[in-house]
């Protein structure tokens, strides 16, 4: 470690450009300011010359990139240090009791800042500690985590020590202040000698040695991962608390496996439940008598497996209830020791060894170590990958909003402002492209976790006067994301998610900017985030606005979707479907007239409570092949907007309603919603009705159509 002894410069640091090659970043996992700031004391010492209270300040935190620190002992010196760094400092002897207060100000690459003050007692004494078993010294298993041992010392005197844990190859000890833990986790579980160094400020060091058996778990101390979210119809599940199983299944079926030593039950890890198989020799899965399930659909199979034995392997098979018989094929998988084993076997490895798929009734498992494993299970299902378009064919739809009302960050529909820095370098695993769709300019972030743009440090960018931010994405994996702003000037920033991710086509994001707790007078950087994810997202148009007035004065954006993928019901850009009604006399208080904007048509809805919109009874819309809905939408008083879909075809008709959990005002809003949402058959649609849950509202309809 290189040592950086008595510096005396003090600055405060923003970091605007690109660390220098010889930076090790890696250790950033947000850009935000730095967290859990502490420091490393190390006393420096010579048996032969003393050095006492000759101190090694190492500092520490998370999204740090370099410290400032003051000793603490009233002098003058203040010290700069680059992360991985130490700093050594003379310190005179204290009265038993007193401590210096060390402050350590960590600063991040964005110019944010954290800072800590830690105690240092500097007595000129060696330290006094007993080996006596948790009198001074407290060692344990850790509860968490397998075969890893927990060691604390309090030393009277001490400032930090260090500890030989005694596994071969382990010569160099782990360092912690006095009073701090140090952990260590061992290959191979057994009993281990121990060596711990309590050091003070003196040239003295008390060491005790003791041997310690050190174990490991035998069960599951964190959940099995979270299933995807996935459409209804791509999944059905056996056991998980993520999707609706298949109902009344028996997961401990009486086959004879208690005589062979096998036990059975529930595991409760602290409220989440999973299936327990112990000393497991085989093991049923029975669905409820005359009930079987149609698998061929399906792509996989999934398990999350659990097991503390090494080298476990377990065999699952399918069972087919067949006119001839039950028949059943196994496929046997590897499982990791010690964690999540997360399986997804092929439904054609069943299928391909002649097993028919189409009424599976049972799962058998089985483990190869016969009657001498134990396996925890959790989330059993049978999946298909979602049919979600993996890049956007066409541009984002066209902003329309006028230009003086704008700030745009990256809009081929306007002159942005100059940016300093795309995607710098904080860390993140994030790559930019821009790449050209169709004559229009969009960024493709790929392996995005977090990624940044900074504006303008030294001429902040001033948004104090919008009441928008926009912006259009296109994922097909991204399950969270989010846009940071940053107001590096007074040391504020905050976040705001997308609320319900949509993939697979271009979705439209305005987000009020009262919601950002913040200066916007001066934001000098928009950091998205997928909150440690690491997906794929296409961005357009991202840009401020402002409000309009009670009435739109441009047209919604406009579409780009083609005509071939499209069911139009509104819409001066499509060629639409015939409606027989609008706005049919249902008791409501609404009335519709057209309000045109620039040569194009708007149905403007006053007094809007509920109104309907009749297809065609007697040649229902079939939307079968559709994936999305979409309208936009102006108003100035609305506060909730839904839009039911009927299907009158059946007896009791079929309907359901989605509305929108955010009403924005005075500016036009872009809604698509997943026509998974709507449960029901949506292969004969014969009415849509608009519904403000009782209020008296006027709003402006555009571009109501469905496409795939």
């Amino acid at each position: 470690m290189k040592t950086l002894k008595y510096i005396f410069s003090f600055a405060l640091i923003f970091f605007m450009s690109c660390a220098e090659d010889d930076n090790d970043l890696s250790f950033i996992d947000k850009v935000e300011a730095p967290s859990e700031v502490s420091a490393v004391f190390k006393p420096i010492l010579d048996e032969d010359t003393g050095n006492l209270g000759l101190i090694s300040i190492t500092p520490n935190a998370i999204g740090a990139a370099s410290y400032n620190i003051n000793f603490g002992d009233g002098t003058e010196m203040l010290a700069e240090v680059i992360q991985g760094e130490s700093v050594v400092h003379q310190y005179a002897e204290l009265p038993e009791e007193e401590f210096y207060d060390v402050i350590i100000e960590a600063v991040g690459l964005t110019g944010l800042t954290a800072t800590a003050t830690k105690s240092l007692p500097v007595v000129y004494e060696a330290p006094k500690m007993s080996c006596v078993l948790n009198e001074n010294i407290k060692r344990s298993n850790d509860k968490a985590i397998s075969k890893e041992v927990d060691v604390t010392v309090t030393a009277k005197f001490g400032i930090s020590y260090e500890v030989y844990f005694g596994e071969p190859g382990k010569d160099e000890p782990e360092t912690a202040n006095n009073g701090e833990p140090v952990d260590y986790q061992y290959q191979e579980a057994g009993t281990y000698t121990i060596r711990v160094v309590a050091m003070s400020a003196s040239s003295q060091t008390t060491e005790c040695v003791f041997d310690f058996e050190v174990t490991a778990i035998l069960q599951p101390t964190d959940s099995a991962p979270t299933p995807p979210s996935r459409e209804e119809t791509d999944v059905i599940s056996i056991y998980s608390t993520k999707y609706t199983d298949v109902p009344n299944t028996n997961y401990f079926p009486d086959w004879g496996q208690a005589g062979q030593g096998s036990g059975w039950g529930i595991f409760d890890l602290n409220g989440d439940e999973m299936l327990q198989y112990t000393n497991l020799s085989y093991q049923g899965i029975a669905l409820a008598d005359g009930t079987s399930i149609d698998v061929s659909g399906m792509k996989y199979l999934h398990l999350d497996v659990w097991t503390a034995d090494e080298g476990l392997k377990l065999e699952t098979s399918l069972i087919n209830n067949t006119p001839g018989g039950a028949t059943e094929a196994p496929i046997k998988k590897d499982l990791t020791t010690g964690e999540w084993t997360s399986l997804d076997i092929l439904v054609s490895d069943y299928t391909d060894q002649g097993l028919t798929v189409t009424e599976i009734f049972q799962l058998k498992l089985v483990g190869d170590t016969w009657a001498a494993g134990t396996v925890f299970i959790d989330n059993i299902y049978f999946w298909n990958p979602s049919i979600v378009a993996e890049t956007p064919e066409v541009p984002a739809p066209t902003p329309t909003t006028t230009e003086a009302n704008v700030v745009s960050l990256f809009s081929d529909a306007y002159t942005n402002i100059g940016l300093n820095e795309i995607n710098p370098d904080w860390g993140q695993t994030t790559t930019l492209t821009t790449l050209d769709i169709d004559g229009n300019n969009i960024w493709l972030y790929e392996n995005l976790n977090y990624s940044g743009i900074v504006s303008n440090y030294d001429a902040p960018t001033d948004l104090s006067g919008m009441d928008y931010v926009h912006f259009n994405y296109f994922t097909p994996d991204a399950e969270t994301l989010g846009l940071k702003m940053v107001n590096t000037v007074v040391n504020q920033e905050d976040i705001e998610f997308v609320g319900n991710i949509i993939r697979g086509t271009w979705a439209s994001v305005t987000i009020p900017l009262s919601d950002f707790d913040l200066d916007l007078s001066a934001v000098t950087q928009f950091i998205w985030d997928t909150s440690g994810g690491s997906a794929k997202v296409y961005i357009d148009n991202l840009y401020f606005s402002s409000k309009s007035g009670a009435q739109p004065t441009v047209v919604a954006p406009v579409p780009t979707i083609a005509q071939a993928d499209v069911i139009s019901i509104y819409s001066d850009s499509y060629t639409g479907v015939a409606l027989s009604e609008v706005n049919p006399d249902w008791g409501q208080t609404t009335t519709l007239s057209d309000f045109p904007i620039a040569g194009n048509n708007v149905w403007q809805y006053d007094l809007l409570n509920y109104s309907g919109i009749v297809t065609n009874y007697d040649n229902p819309t079939d939307l079968t092949g559709m994936s999305y809905l979409h309208f936009d939408y102006y108003t100035q008083d609305a506060t909730t907007l839904g839009l039911k879909m009927v299907n009158t075809t059946y007896n009791p008709v079929q309907e359901d309603i989605e509305f929108l959990p955010v009403i924005n005002q005075g500016t036009w809003v872009s809604v698509t919603i997943p026509l998974s949402n709507y449960d029901m058959d949506r292969a004969g649609i014969t009415q849509l009705v608009w519904d403000t849950s009782g209020g008296n509202a006027t709003v402006y309809i555009d571009n109501l159509y469905f496409h795939k």
